[in-house]
């Protein structure tokens, strides 16, 4: 979600928010079968640390947030990520603020090192590195920089700021 997640890193003014808030995704048989093999993984035992798995889990968390799910993708978020942001103020922004529903497609990825992953997303005609992290046992979006100091503004004062910036879908 580094909004990493997402989250900041997007030239378009258009799609800050959504590069701030972290994450949009693509609804394909490609991705359903991601989200599946995460979700799998997750209740088998620990997810695979992979670029695969990196990318199913990543896959995941996009899904959930372009369907609205925001809450489900906060729960994809590193414990750094949570503790930026409640889940009720991560929601309360979200619905402020983002766009639903655009197309995110993964175009590559990468390890660095055994416990991260850098994935690139695509998204209309700006790409974006979001970072995953593997978490006890899981892969997990790290929010990026700009992300984390918005969040600690609390809900509020994150969408003031995204108003005033112009980079609230909704506003």
């Amino acid at each position: 979600m580094d909004f990493n997640h997402p989250y900041s890193r997007f030239a378009a003014v258009a799609l800050a928010a959504v590069s701030v808030l972290g994450i949009t995704s693509a609804c394909s048989s490609d991705s359903d079968e991601a989200a599946g093999n995460a979700a799998a993984a997750a209740a088998s035992g620990p997810e695979p640390k992979t670029v695969d798995g990196a990318k199913a889990a990543a896959q995941t968390v996009f899904d959930r947030f372009s369907g609205g799910d925001f809450a489900g993708a906060w729960e994809l978020y590193t414990s750094a990520g949570k503790q930026a942001i409640s889940k009720d103020d991560y929601i309360k922004l979200n619905e402020a603020c983002s766009r639903k529903g655009l197309a995110i497609q993964l175009t590559s990825a990468r390890m660095e090192g055994t416990d991260k992953a850098i994935v690139i997303a695509k998204q209309l005609v700006a790409a974006q590195s979001y970072t995953m992290v593997y978490e006890k046992d899981a892969w997990k979006l790290e929010p990026a920089k700009e992300g984390l100091a918005l969040y600690k503004l609390g809900a509020a004062k994150a969408i003031a700021a995204q108003k005033k910036a112009g980079t609230c879908a909704n506003a």
